[in-house]
């Protein structure tokens, strides 16, 4: 950690809308905000943190380079330690720039990708990204075109929100709305694309949440709608199929939720806020290939989110952090505001999504439990002794929270 920063604080601040990742055992976040005295407030984007899940313990870390402008509502991605930024919302509007810094490397410095091939995407925020074969795949958004770019898309594929005078190049019209694009950004040819795709893509949004199981990407959610929706893309043959499922069986319609891929056919889809305007505490389980939707008992139930990371950790966990836990919707006749007060969060918590290895088991028994062994933990390899002596910490720290 660089000497500049020794007076960090020991864990982050509370955020909500930032990324994260899971790499090696470490949970990666960035960006992000909170709300201070009823403004956003952009949390750095000079720094990234990092969180060891066997110890608990926290790292701060310093990012040098060309350091992107505030953003709120960007899409981040890992592809292969690398950590990409598209889009978001600036000071300046809209914005379709992309940013990216290598996490293998000693020192971290931002760099603004640039001099790429092929048409960038229309500005855009509130989207989400599959990584697949070296490729970066954007969906959806809510963002601005020009009138002329509108009048080039398809109908179908751009719900417009509102329209204004302005002037952009030779252009007089902005537009915004929703799109139901597929973006490609290939990161070794540093070229964008946009395929056809063929099947009943889902309709426009934002806010939704997307998840990876093998060469498929999955959509769900972001939409005013009763019921949660389900919508899968093969990243092969770019074609879309819409699940077919009964409102009775499914959950509840909600944004700003997230869903995680835990095995070779589930998806864990956790919170948001829900189309009755309250932040849910629900966890649920999709079946890909039964197409049925089942809802989980869990320990996390005093824990509502919005506007969270939900990242697959070791062992199938599902590592949840940050948000807030009562962001709350006001609606007039004129307008639909956001709440001032929001709850920010900075904890971790983890959902277990199936059972654990006869070593996990011991290793966690040993590591809440060292009283039990005494010197003989002295005994073992020292890998392994580094691996029980994190848990050790971890358990520790735990009970430490609970008492505090």
């Amino acid at each position: 950690m660089d000497a500049a920063r020794t007076d960090a604080p020991a864990t982050p601040l509370k955020r909500s809308n930032h990324t994260a990742f899971t790499h090696n055992n470490t949970l990666h976040v960035w960006g992000g905000y909170q709300v201070v005295e009823g403004q956003d407030v952009m949390l750095p984007h000079d720094e990234i943190w990092l969180h060891d899940l066997a110890s608990g313990t926290w790292e701060r870390r310093e990012i040098t380079g060309d350091i992107p402008p505030d953003l709120s509502g960007f899409c981040g991605a890992n592809m292969n330690g690398t950590l990409y930024i598209f889009g978001g919302w600036d000071p300046a509007g809209y914005s379709n720039q992309m940013y990216s810094v290598d996490l293998s490397e000693q020192r971290f410095s931002w760099k603004r990708v640039t001099d790429t091939k092929g048409s960038t995407p229309s500005p855009r925020y509130k989207h989400s990204c599959w990584t697949h074969r070296n490729r970066l795949i954007y969906f959806g958004g809510y963002g601005c075109k020009t009138i002329r770019e509108v009048r080039d898309t398809s109908s179908s594929s751009f719900v417009l929100d509102e329209i204004s005078w302005t002037t952009i190049g030779d252009a007089l019209f902005r537009c915004w709305g929703w799109n139901n694009e597929v973006n490609v950004f290939d990161t070794h040819t540093a070229a964008w694309s946009m395929p056809e795709t063929e099947g009943p893509a889902p309709v426009p949004r934002s806010c939704h949440a997307s998840a990876l199981l093998g060469s498929k990407g999955y959509i769900t959610g972001g939409m005013e709608l009763a019921e949660l929706d389900v919508s899968c893309l093969d990243l092969d043959t770019w074609t879309w199929t819409k699940f077919d499922i009964p409102p009775s069986c499914a959950p509840l319609g909600r944004s700003m939720h997230t869903m995680t891929s835990v095995l070779h056919n589930a998806l864990f889809v956790y919170g948001g806020l829900g189309i009755d305007e309250n932040t849910l505490n629900d966890a649920w389980q999709f079946d890909t290939q039964t197409r049925e939707w089942t809802k989980l008992k869990h320990p996390h139930e005093d824990k509502p989110r919005v506007c969270h990371t939900a990242c697959l950790g070791s062992d199938g966990d599902v590592v949840v952090f940050g948000g807030s836990s009562n962001l709350r919707i006001l609606r007039d006749s004129v307008a639909v505001l956001r709440a001032p007060s929001q709850n920010h969060c900075s904890d971790v918590f983890i959902f277990q999504t199936q059972p654990y290895s006869l070593f996990r088991l011991c290793e966690d028994f040993i590591g809440g439990n060292p009283e039990l062994f005494k010197k003989r933990l002295d005994y073992l390899p020292s890998k392994l002794q580094r691996k029980i002596n994190k848990r050790v910490a971890y358990f520790s720290a735990a009970k430490l929270s609970v008492t505090a």
